[in-house]
């Protein structure tokens, strides 16, 4: 298990959008991804209970992975809250 402090660098926080691709992002991994911000807890691929967070820019919060790939997991999940993912592209293609 790999816990890690991390401070929200989006100007959205974790509020819809940013909070939905955070659930495709976790969905992405074999690891239990959970995050925390105070005394409240969510499973990374629960959109409601994280978006009931209320995360915004600026606030600390602790992400927890366990599982085989949890240091992968980890490395994506702090990039993320980090602001440091490159797009992927996926919202830019249209159809």
């Amino acid at each position: 298990m790999i816990e890690e402090m991390i401070h929200v660098a989006s100007e959205e926080g974790l509020h819809t959008r940013p909070a939905n691709s955070f659930v495709k992002l976790a969905k992405g991994f074999s690891s239990k991804i959970t995050i925390s911000k105070g005394d409240k807890s969510a499973t990374g691929t629960s959109l409601l209970k994280i978006m009931k967070l209320g995360v915004v820019q600026g606030d600390a919060v602790k992400v927890t992975c366990e599982g085989e790939d949890e240091a992968q997991a980890m490395d994506v999940v702090r990039a993320f809250l980090l602001g440091e993912t490159p797009s992927s592209g996926e919202e830019e293609t249209a159809s």
